[in-house]
């Protein structure tokens, strides 16, 4: 799969509302576009045109068949996902997938709690198992990305739009124990080295010396 972010969106949108606003589903193209481009349970949240978004189904229907349209009500044209008809999934794993798209990578925690409107996971077990049967299909849908600093819990993410990029986050530098002290003892050498030479300025001016150079020479000799 290689699916662009409006497509996945797009496909999640499609994904949620039919778990969620059964009676108003299948989804006009209006209803479609405000789904993608809605304020809450989205990440990022988007601003799309009615021509990216129908855009965005034609490919899920023509491209992958992943998506079908239909006249209602004279031309009302309304949309519907068909990825359990493609992929055989079930209500589950239709949840995950839907939150993932909508949502980027995640916890089984997370997860449990932002598919609670789709089905009710009696626990992480059952979150877990899902994530494993989307992971080991012959085209895995989600994959692993591991834990972030943290959590104890490990993220996944789709597959949709191929493998991840994944931003590992850059590990503080971390001094040793003989590394501190070392630094240390230089910060107090220095702190002790700008006393002395304040010092010997202020004796410098109450004997009317010429202010010494870094060579030890004064300033004013030839």
């Amino acid at each position: 799969m290689d699916l662009t972010p409006e497509q996945v969106r797009v496909l999640g949108s499609l994904l949620e509302k039919a778990a969620t606003t059964p009676e108003q589903y299948p989804l006009s193209t209006n209803a479609l576009v405000n789904a993608c481009n809605q304020r809450s349970s989205r990440e990022p949240v988007v601003d799309y045109s009615e021509r990216t978004v129908t855009d965005a189904v034609f490919a899920l229907r023509n491209d992958y068949k992943l998506a079908r349209s239909l006249t209602t009500g004279g031309r009302t044209v309304k949309h519907r996902h068909i990825v359990d008809e493609t992929w055989g999934l079930n209500d589950a794993e239709l949840a995950v997938l839907a939150v993932l798209a909508l949502r980027g990578a995640q916890t089984p925690g997370e997860l449990r709690t932002r598919t609670e409107r789709y089905v009710g996971f009696a626990d992480l077990a059952e979150v877990e198992a899902v994530l494993e049967s989307l992971s080991s299909r012959r085209e895995p849908l989600v994959v692993d990305i591991g834990r972030q600093p943290g959590q104890s819990q490990h993220r996944w993410t789709h597959l949709l739009s191929g493998e991840p990029v994944i931003n590992e986050p850059s590990a503080p530098v971390m001094r040793s124990g003989a590394g501190r002290a070392a630094s240390s003892t230089v910060d107090q050498l220095v702190e002790r080295v700008e006393r002395l030479e304040a010092r010997i300025a202020v004796l410098e001016a109450e004997l009317g010396l010429e202010p010494a150079d870094v060579s030890g020479s004064s300033v004013g000799e030839s």
